[in-house]
């Protein structure tokens, strides 16, 4: 086994070769990458003496952007375990839900939070790096073992696990560590939580190659400009969305980034003018559009923007999301499951996942097809969806001489903020309420091309402030719709479906009231 075939490797292989280098920098104090270590190993140690045996197989991470959030991600992999990223302010319920589906065997925190209850044993030790207890013998993680698991939304209300092993993100790695030219010296924003797939490539595209982590501050993602100029960052990593905000706050000036040599975005549709408002901010960057489902281990795909604006190529507004990575395949299927230039992307190859954790997610979700004129055919993978299976993304993409053009989804399923969810999980929630007859989720445009999420439901005496406050105790504040409507009756369709369209245009003419 080699440096290149785990996460904790790849980190260990830097320590070795640029100790004294800064790893992370976090709340204005440097670590370097042999401190980081040492408190790793710290944590690991608690680990071990906090559960039985060797040390826990399955780790829950239940912290953000604390000492205890980086140095605990590696002590789990050091340990050769599988973390689970939680986020401390998700609902408690929703959390020991997903401590009981990801069937953890302990939840790492931060000591200030040691009194939350979850039905696993909970261990928030001190981050410190006095000599750590011995480890004794502990697990060794292999290419083809579990790193992490991440919790998407899912239509039915339960939320769905991803499971992703080294080798699918060593993958990613070799090849983005390559590109953009990561290593010593260069200073990497970690602008994603760790729920959030994306940040994977925010600490180990960095710590794979002995360059620094920078995590931003209170409110830096506010003035994203500012953090980037303050912090010399040379490579950021965000949703397009930030680029909205800022541009809101008139945080965007031209040239006003000019330590930044590579600007990369992911997880919404980025917009020409989002790209050229940033482009113009950060004129020495080279600007690529990343795509990637969490099932494809965070990005897959990529298009670079050309030099000048007028070489870019028109694509309904957003910039295309380009070609896929080494190692990667595509399928392009129309309805009836043919080859086409136009309809549901298809992938397979290293990155892709190995199937949900509940082999009852995988149903419908996998594609047979070896070529020639043959349909592409749904295959049952509950069992074990070979690597020689196409997973369907569920996105609808157009091939052209770009590559891929991101045309939208076939499904309910949207990003807000960058984050996925399903709307029938939404839906699913509000109308789990007692004084709801039904409930309906959708998204409106919001300003900037944002995406925002709205809610109608019919129901006897409901108060939608308070139905909305319900609904925070149970899901992330990124599935609570920002406006919440009571009718007496849901409109219908021609074929007596829910019009979601005359939905859609009664909320925004309101709206622009």
């Amino acid at each position: 086994m080699t440096h290149q075939d785990t996460l904790y490797g790849r980190f260990a292989a830097s320590v070795r070769r640029h100790p004294d280098a800064v790893a992370l920098e976090l709340d204005g104090t440097a670590h370097t990458y042999a401190e980081l270590d040492a408190l790793a190993a710290h944590l690991a140690a608690a680990l071990v003496a906090g559960t039985d045996g060797p040390g826990p197989r399955r780790v829950g991470l239940l912290a953000l952007r604390t000492l205890t959030a980086y140095a605990g991600y590696l002590a789990v992999q050091r340990l050769g375990a599988t973390v689970v990223p939680l986020h401390p302010d998700f609902p408690v319920p929703r959390t020991a839900a997903t401590t009981q589906a990801a069937a953890l065997d302990c939840v790492l925190t931060d000591p200030g939070r040691a009194g939350v209850e979850l039905p696993v044993p909970v261990l928030a030790p001190v981050v410190t790096a006095p000599a750590p207890a011995p480890l004794g013998e502990t697990r060794s993680a292999g290419p083809d073992d579990l790193c992490y698991i991440l919790f998407t939304s899912g239509s039915t209300g339960t939320p769905k696990g991803v499971p992703i092993r080294h080798r699918n993100v060593t993958a990613h790695l070799d090849h983005v560590t390559d590109r953009y030219g990561i290593g010593v010296g260069d200073r990497l924003s970690q602008t994603f939580d760790l729920t959030f797939d994306l940040s994977v490539f925010d600490l180990f595209a960095a710590w794979s190659s002995g360059a620094t982590v920078v995590v931003p501050g209170r409110g830096d993602l506010l003035a994203p400009a500012r953090f980037v100029a303050r912090e010399r960052i040379t490579h950021w990593f965000s949703v397009p969305s930030v680029i909205s905000l800022a541009r809101r706050l008139r945080g965007l000036t031209p040239g006003c980034m000019p330590t930044l040599r590579w600007s990369l975005f992911c997880g919404e549709p980025l917009t020409t003018a989002q790209a050229e408002a940033w482009r113009a901010a950060a004129p020495g960057s080279v600007l690529e559009n990343l795509y990637g489902p969490t099932e494809l281990t965070l990005s897959c795909t990529q298009h670079r923007l050309a030099d000048t604006p007028a070489e870019q190529p028109p694509a309904h507004g957003t910039v295309p999301i380009g070609r896929l990575y080494p190692g990667l395949e595509q399928l392009v299927v129309d309805d009836d499951g043919r080859p086409a230039a136009e309809g549901e992307l298809c992938v397979r190859g290293v990155q892709r996942f190995p199937g949900y954790l509940d082999p009852a997610d995988n149903a419908g979700r996998f594609l047979r097809y070896e070529g020639g004129d043959d349909r592409a055919t749904a295959v049952d993978a509950a069992a074990d969806p070979d690597d020689r299976l196409w997973y369907r993304t569920g996105d609808r993409v157009r091939l052209g001489e770009d590559g891929l053009t991101h045309l939208g989804r076939l499904d309910d399923q949207v990003k807000v903020r960058g984050y996925r969810l399903e709307l029938g999980e939404v839906a699913s929630e509000l109308r789990a309420h007692p004084h709801v007859r039904d409930a309906v989720a959708l998204t409106l445009p919001g300003p900037g091309g944002e995406t925002r999420l709205a809610a109608v439901c019919t129901g006897d005496d409901v108060d939608p402030a308070g139905l909305l406050a319900s609904l925070r105790t149970r899901l992330p504040e990124y599935m609570i719709p920002s406006t919440l409507t009571v009718l007496a009756d849901l409109p219908l369709n021609a074929n007596g479906k829910i019009d979601r369209r005359a939905l859609r245009d009664m909320l925004t003419t309101a709206r622009a009231r």
